[in-house]
């Protein structure tokens, strides 16, 4: 069994996508489960994470209307996390069937916030309902707070996206492996073996790479707490699905040889983390 951890769907009319820049122009077309359906079923991909790309409640809508559709096996949703009130609304409204967790887009902005007491309580509740975090951290100080939070509501699971930023365009190795013994010295926290829209804009797709920032992260994390993703279609910036999916099972069978910890990394993990065997709505 394998679970593709992070993809996402979109139409493009419909999506304004703060993030999408000039230099973004393939991305600028729809994106459905019609596009993906042939490539996780020839590619032996069981099921995958649907996540959200654009923060508000019309994200969720456009969500449910593909949650039911293969190969969604469960999805994240938006809350306002910073307004636990509008959050707490929008989690009542939103009827989002498959829910397994949530988030909101950060960007490079402080994370303090994350300290406040009325939203540890919000972490709190969707701790206590079987909902996950999933959060991109992409310097010291955001990891410093993601763990903090993980300290301060130890029931709460926290997915880390898209290897938190790893240096494969050059940025600063060394502080990016102190980031990741911070983030992985939490329990609660887990990481996605993917990468995020920062580095793929300025990477090309090399796999030698990729599996040495690999590595360091199942040494910290372990494979219990690692999942694998493409976020696709993210990922087509650097390389198209089935060679991003091809590739990273491959660095899996170099840098994992027992089998069991592969299953992990493929399947194990992500089930466990986001709860997709769980009977949900």
């Amino acid at each position: 069994m394998t679970i593709d951890a992070h993809q996402h769907f979109w139409i493009s009319a419909e999506s304004k996508q703060p993030w999408r820049g000039p230099e973004h122009g393939s991305l600028v077309r729809d994106f459905t489960p019609d596009d993906l359906r042939g490539l996780t079923a020839e590619l032996g991909v069981d099921g995958t994470v649907l996540v959200e790309s654009e923060d508000g409640p019309h994200e969720n809508d456009r969500l449910a209307r593909w949650s039911a559709e293969p190969p969604v096996a469960g999805v994240v949703g938006w809350l306002p996390l910073t307004d636990p009130e509008a959050a707490r609304a929008e989690w009542r409204r939103m009827a989002l069937p498959r829910l397994v967790g949530v988030r909101c887009l950060v960007g490079r902005e402080p994370l303090d916030w994350l300290r406040r007491g009325d939203v540890r309580d919000l972490f709190g509740e969707l701790a206590g309902a079987d909902l996950s975090w999933d959060v991109v951290p992409l310097d010291r100080a955001q990891c410093a707070e993601v763990v903090a939070l993980a300290e301060a509501v130890p029931d709460l699971r926290v997915v880390v996206d898209h290897l938190a930023r790893p240096p494969l365009d050059g940025a600063d190795r060394a502080a990016w492996e102190e980031n990741i013994a911070l983030l992985a010295a939490a329990p609660g926290i887990a990481i996605k073996f993917s990468v995020g829209l920062d580095v793929l804009t300025r990477w090309s797709w090399q796999p030698d790479q990729l599996a040495d920032v690999g590595r360091v992260v199942l040494d910290a994390f372990g494979p219990e707490r690692v999942m694998i993703a493409t976020n696709w279609p993210v990922c087509e910036l650097a390389a198209d699905y089935r060679t991003v999916w091809r590739d990273q099972v491959a660095l899996l069978e170099r840098l994992l040889p027992s089998t069991a910890d592969r299953d992990r990394v493929l399947d194990g993990t992500a089930r466990e983390w986001y709860r997709l065997d769980r009977e949900r709505p």
